[in-house]
């Protein structure tokens, strides 16, 4: 059993779950332990990624009620997740209210971040940033560990 399904194992335990799989193990974004210390303190409890990447790779969009688990930047598991909404929005139309919910500073902070970090990732595949790109909004909770 790896690390990942030995900590899903203990969550399900915990907790009493069966039949519950979770649906993704990831790193968020380019500061990986800081913004997993975030979720661990229950500062960060939404993320945005853009949209056009799901649509390039072929993937689904998160839904609510799945559960990820969240790496740091050694790939280890340190906290699991449970998604409580997703909207699919314009990037310039994300509130100041979510942007703080990510809780990484202010609303110029968020969004800053965001162009930096699109910027790159969009010229990969030939596009370029736009104020109004179609961003994925989530909104979470951290379900486990409790005690941190």
């Amino acid at each position: 059993m790896n690390q990942f399904q030995l900590f899903w194992e203990e969550f399900c335990q915990e907790n009493n779950l069966t039949d519950v799989k979770y649906t993704d193990a990831f790193q968020f974004g380019v500061s990986a332990d800081w913004l997993a210390d975030l979720v661990c303190q229950g500062k960060k409890t939404a993320t945005t990624s853009g949209y056009v990447f799901y649509q390039l790779e072929n993937e689904e969009l998160p839904k609510a009620r799945e559960y990820s688990i969240v790496l740091n930047s050694n790939n280890e598991p340190v906290a699991i997740i449970e998604i409580q909404s997703v909207e699919v929005i314009p990037m310039n139309e994300v509130t100041e209210e979510f942007a703080l919910a990510e809780g990484e500073g202010d609303y110029q902070y968020w969004w800053d971040a965001h162009v930096s970090f699109f910027t790159p990732l969009l010229q990969q595949y030939n596009l370029e940033f736009s104020p109004d790109m179609l961003v994925v909004c989530e909104r979470f909770r951290k379900v486990y560990p409790k005690n941190i």
